[in-house]
Parts: C-alpha cells; structure tokens; sequence
C-alpha cells in the first residue's frame, strides 16, 4: 500500500511539474541546490572526488565546480517531465529550438539509420542525459536504452510512463538485459547505456588517473556482435538549452586473433568520457562513489576458493 501511495505521489508530482514553465522551473530547481547542496553528504563525496582528480585546484575552485554539479542535477529533475516537449533541431526550419547539434553530428545520426546495421552507443552523466535516447527515437533509430529501474516497482512504473514514446525500447538492468540488447543489435538496432559509474562486477580502467572499476557490457556485446562504438555526450548551454555531440566510431581494443578485447575497449571508452568531463567539469555527477576500494565478486571468491583447494 505505502509503494502504491508513493508512486501515486510521484506520477502526481511528474504530472503537476508539466504545468509549470520548464525553463523557469529550472532555474529555480537549479538555485535551490546550489543552497541546499552543500549541506548534503554527497557534496563531501564530491569535494573528495574533485580534489583527487584536481590536485592543482583551490578549495574555493573545487566549491565553485561543486555549485555548478547541483545547480545540473537540480535542472536536470526539472527538466524530467518535460522530455517530450523539447524541441530539437531541424535544419529546414531555421526557428530557436531545446535541443541543437552541428552538421557532422547530423550526418552520423543519419547515417546510422539509413544503413540498417547495429552500433553500440555509450553516454554519461553529463548535462541531461535522458537526451542522446530522446535525440536517437526522434532520427528514427530502433534504439533499445538500459536503465536502472526505480527499487519501488509504483515509482518505476510512473518513470516509464514519462519516458514511454520517446525514447525507443526501455530495457530494465538485471540478468537478461544483455541477452535483450544483444537480440536488438542482432536486428539491426541500437543499443545505448551509461557507463560511467562503478560496477563491482565490471573491469578495471583508469580514470582521472586512479583505477576504478566499470561495466563491461558494451564491450561484450561488441565482440559478440562485432558492429561499431560510439559516444554521444550533451552539454548544457545558457537558457536551459543543449548541444549534442555524436563521435566518430570509437576504435575497440583487439587481439592478434581479431577478437575485441573486453579491459582495453573499456579503457578507450573511459577515456573519452574522461576527456568530456574535463572540458565541463561542472556538468558530471561528482557526487558517487566513482573510485571504490575494490570489492570481490562472491563468485570471484568461489573462483579463489577452488583454485586455493587445487593447490593444497
């Protein structure tokens, strides 16, 4: 009864935010975490991040940063439920619009539709990054998303609904998500995920210099599929706008076999998220647990278990 009441609640909220003005709600959801922020824990996960991967910056310089980290994630839950009624260019009509994008991000939007083939896309947290989805769905991919689903089944339901329609196929994280992404990329489809956030099960890459641990998913996919990678970030831009930015196919790490090999593309991947997050700093959410003293795996320990009772 309380998750049914909670996610009433929640589909409510989503509901009365879409008659407020977005832009104006932004702003003010953007202001309020500036001032609340700080005095959250998160905001000293955040400091502690910074200072590590900014060892050259002041204090004041990491707070200044740190501002700009609440001030996106306040617009970015404004922003939420109004994903649908963004604008997003189009360039036979001259008229200002949410969402922008140069010519050759464009032509690779394109370029992937028209050609039928499977590609692998990857984002991070930066900006809003509901948008690469929303901006796929609108060239007219077959784009298939994963997510993390809500832990309250009501709430879950009321964020699939706002997503519903514009975003392509939701595919809820857990044991048969990879075996759904595979079968869409199998159909000529796209697939696209998050990747920057730690994953106890994932590989070791470097990031800002210091090893953490990440999902390897998309580098699985692409040696059992074998089709291209590619990133799509979005920056945020005065009056509560954006730019999009489609790359050019990422090269993946391969072996003398040919096969993709799983640490190596992961690290090419996180090195181009890491170069993003460097150009906007403010834009990332700094506020995890990116850098993870690492944990291991029960089935690793399983694995050690048995190797430890070969040996004796």
């Amino acid at each position: 009864m309380l998750d049914a009441a909670v996610g009433k609640l929640a589909a409510l909220g989503l509901r009365g935010l879409r008659r407020f003005d977005r832009k104006r709600t932004a702003d003010f959801a953007g202001r309020f975490l500036r001032q609340i922020g700080p005095w959250l824990p998160e905001h000293k996960v955040g400091r502690t991040n910074l200072q590590a991967a900014y060892p050259e910056k002041s204090p004041a310089e990491v707070e200044q940063i740190l501002r700009g980290v609440w001030d996106n994630l306040g617009r970015f839950g404004a922003e939420f439920a109004h994903l649908d009624r963004l604008t997003i260019h189009d360039p036979r009509d001259p008229k200002p619009c949410d969402i922008e994008f140069d010519h050759e991000t464009r032509v690779r939007f394109e370029t992937i539709r028209d050609s039928g083939k499977p590609v692998l896309m990857f984002a991070a947290h930066l900006g809003n990054w509901e948008l690469p989805a929303l901006v796929a769905h609108h060239y007219g991919l077959k784009v298939s998303v994963l997510y993390r689903r809500p832990n309250l089944p009501s709430v879950a339901d009321a964020v699939v609904d706002m997503r519903a329609g514009c975003m392509g196929t939701l595919v809820a994280s857990g044991t048969e998500a990879p075996f759904v992404l595979a079968k869409a990329l199998e159909e000529g489809g796209v697939a696209g995920m998050l990747v920057d956030q730690h994953d106890r099960r994932g590989v070791d890459v470097e990031f800002f210099g210091r090893a953490a641990r990440t999902s390897a998913l998309i580098a699985r996919l692409a040696r059992q599929v074998d089709c291209p990678i590619q990133g799509v970030r979005v920056i945020r831009l005065p009056d509560n706008r954006f730019r999009i930015e489609l790359t050019e196919r990422i090269a993946a790490a391969r072996a003398a076999s040919g096969e993709i090999g799983i640490e190596g593309t992961m690290q090419a991947i996180t090195s181009v998220i890491e170069s993003w997050v460097r150009e906007h700093p403010e834009q990332w959410l700094w506020l995890h647990q990116r850098w993870r003293a690492h944990e291991i795996h029960p089935r690793e320990k399983y694995r050690q278990a048995l190797a430890v009772g070969r040996q004796s």
